[in-house]
């Protein structure tokens, strides 16, 4: 009997748990969700008008009532404009609306949905403008981020939906000032306005709103200077990619828990404020782009927290400061595009938190002793020195050890010598660049038992010899992977691209699988066996004395994208292979004297003339066609034919006359001396 009980019991909790979550979808809701379906250019990936209920749609998260709580439509490619027809809900009790909108004009009933708690229709392609009735009481996250959405941004958001917390309006056409209105919003946590047209000062009633601790708005059109009396609760603040101008205020002491500040690529100036350079909080400073000026004068005592110092293309003076390695948590530095003058610190040989360090285009010099330096830092990973230790010897000492670096990047400087043997012992190595110096000698084999290194760039040197054969074989090079990128703690943001999408940026660097040898004095073949490196993307060789044919095997190169075998003496056809390289943007084997015909199809269709000129042997579409090419041999031959028929009668005439000629010379003197004797007789 007791067991009975249970199952029974068992078996009603099950159907009431059923029914409690699938509920059925609140006939108001189910409305509005339909109009809003049937005004979309597109259908809606997983939603259909035959179910009577919304709730099991793809996206859509119902209570236990029915009611529309969540709405995530994120990356579902919707297209449509939004028109304000209805400014409440209980017209959509009377009207059809699926029977008077156009397709391509959806309601903007969704921005009135009484319950609804969350939504999201980021990363599609939504335009028009938003009402400002906005009618979202209940709403805490609403995300429009990367659409087409322009005008004034609604003042509604914060008047009828004071209880929101995340309001994403990021990366679309927003234009006028920041509503006053947002200075209800007194439980905000999140505001993103970033990639819009949005104007005027940044207000300062932002800073003080109590629980706001994201802010972002960099890529807008803000100007004047940054103001702040308050104490903040912000720990991120961007306001990149402005007009704001001035000294940098020192405020940072009312933001006791600012952890990230970004305002990089704006028109500051004048010496880092006191408070900014003795924060306590801040984890991340990205002031790059800018023209502040006087020395780097950071109190790593206080600054306990700091790990990024991105200072970039500013007017710095003076030295590298001694005492970075003090900055306890320090990994990321750059201070490229300053007025640093002088040598890396001796004090940076115990930096043991450094992982990143960017000294390109500054004055420095030795390059020997900063490497003799730099090399004692156990935790250095990526070491960027371009343009900045010019006319000097690249550095050949044996001893030099890197054993965690991975990315090697001294390009632009001018040194002289050789490519050092040490290079040999950097076993993590994946990205080398000695490119635009003035080394001479061999590549030296060593560089193919590099087996993690995926992009070489020793173009525009003095080198000679043939190419290793050993690079053929370089193992991350002959497996796909699209991971190989630098990976540094640098921010990312959204921006708007020229296609009007967003795109994510840092200012780490990407390097795609690369081999560019390019610009050098290398000669003998270009190896079949660099048809192994399936993963490159970037094969470079012109602009040397190499030899022999276009070997075959390059058409297994399935992700490459630009192929430049130009400016060599190269000779043979081209091989048909290549043909089926579809991913191949750039090519060119001009100036080679390559023969035959050229191969068409595929990405050769798309390839101008300049990508084979200066190969007088080659015919096809895009130089002297080989019809024409076989008709003027034709033509030519006929010539010379119908010459030799032509000049035949000539010929023969000037030879029947000649004979003439002689036989009157000879002949008819002596008919007349026989005349002669016969008349003395």
């Amino acid at each position: 009997m007791n067991t009975l009980w249970l199952y029974t019991t068992i078996i009603l909790t099950t159907f009431s748990l059923k029914a409690h979550s699938n509920p059925t979808c609140n006939p108001n809701d189910s409305m509005t969700l339909k109009h809003f379906m049937n005004g979309m250019e597109s259908p809606i990936p997983g939603w259909t008008s035959n179910s009577s209920n919304c709730c099991n749609w793809d996206g859509v998260t119902c209570d236990l009532s029915g009611n529309v709580i969540k709405l995530e439509l994120s990356k579902k490619k919707l297209v449509g404009t939004l028109v304000n027809s209805f400014t409440n809900l209980t017209n959509l009790r009377t009207l059809n609306l699926s029977r008077n909108l156009l397709k391509g004009t959806p309601p903007v009933s969704l921005f009135h949905l009484q319950c609804l708690q969350v939504l999201d229709l980021s990363a599609n392609e939504f335009s028009g403008s938003l009402p400002d009735s906005v009618n979202l009481p209940m709403i805490q996250l609403l995300d429009i981020s990367d659409n087409n959405f322009e005008g004034p941004i609604a003042v509604g958001f914060c008047i009828n939906s004071t209880g929101i917390k995340v309001l994403r309006l990021g990366v679309n056409y927003f234009d006028g000032e920041v509503p006053l209105e947002f200075e209800n919003c007194s439980v905000l946590e999140e505001l993103s306005l970033d990639g819009n047209f949005v104007s005027g000062m940044l207000p300062e009633y932002l800073f003080r709103l109590p629980r706001l601790l994201r802010l972002t708005v960099q890529d807008n059109a803000i100007s004047g200077q940054l103001r702040n009396s308050e104490v903040s609760s912000l720990v991120y603040l961007d306001v990149s990619l402005n007009y704001i101008s001035g000294r940098l205020p020192d405020f940072f002491h009312l933001f006791p828990n600012l952890s990230y500040f970004a305002a990089h690529s704006n028109n500051l100036d004048g010496r880092m404020p006191f408070s900014l350079v003795n924060s306590r909080s801040i984890s991340s400073v990205v002031l790059r782009n800018n023209s502040f000026s006087g020395l780097i004068d950071l109190n790593c005592s206080a600054m306990l927290n700091l790990k990024l110092l991105d200072l970039v293309d500013n007017k710095f003076t003076g030295s590298i400061p001694n005492n970075l390695p003090a900055c306890p948590l320090l990994k990321t530095i750059d201070l490229g595009g300053n007025n640093l003058t002088g040598q890396i610190p001796e004090t940076f040989k115990s930096f043991n938190s450094l992982c990143y360090l960017s000294l390109s285009m500054c004055n420095l010099n030795n390059l020997s002793g900063s490497l003799q330096i730099l090399h004692t830092c156990p935790n250095l990973t990526t070491l960027v020195l371009s343009r900045s230790f010019d006319n000097e010897e690249m550095p050949s000492d044996a001893n030099l050890q890197f054993k965690k670096l991975k990315t090697l990047v001294i390009p632009s400087c001018k040194l002289t010598g050789r490519i050092p043997v040490w290079l040999n012992g950097l076993t993590k190595l994946r990205i080398l660049d000695l490119s635009w110096n003035e080394l001479t000698g061999s590549i030296p084999p060593f560089l193919g038992s590099l087996q993690s290194l995926v992009y070489l760039d020793l173009s525009n040197n003095y080198l000679s010899g043939e190419i290793p054969k050993s690079l053929t074989g370089l193992p991350d090079l002959q497996f796909h992977d699209n991971s190989l990128e630098l990976s540094v703690e640098f921010p990312i943001s959204m921006r708007r691209g020229t296609n009007g999408k967003a795109f994510k940026y840092s200012y780490g660097i990407r390097f795609p699988p690369t081999l560019d040898l390019s610009n050098n004095f290398l000669t003998g073949p270009v190896w079949p066996e660099f048809g192994n490196l399936i993963n490159l993307h970037c094969l470079n060789l012109r602009y040397n004395e190499l030899s022999g044919n276009i070997p075959s095997s390059l058409g297994n190169l399935t992700s490459i994208e630009t192929l430049d075998l130009s400016h060599n003496d190269l000779t043979g056809e081209i091989p048909l292979s290549l043909v089926s390289l579809g991913m191949l943007r750039k090519f060119s084997i001009a100036y080679n004297n390559l023969t035959g015909i050229i191969p068409s199809g595929g990405q050769f269709s798309t390839f101008s003339v300049s990508s084979f000129e200066g190969n007088p042997g080659l015919c096809g579409e895009f130089v002297l066609s080989c019809v024409k090419k076989q008709k003027s041999f034709q033509i030519r031959e006929y010539e010379v034919i119908e010459e030799s028929l032509i000049s035949l009668p000539v010929w023969t005439g000037f030879g029947t006359g000649f004979l003439f000629a002689v036989i009157l010379l000879l002949v008819l003197p002596r008919i007349r001396d026989k005349q002669d004797t016969d008349k003395f007789e």
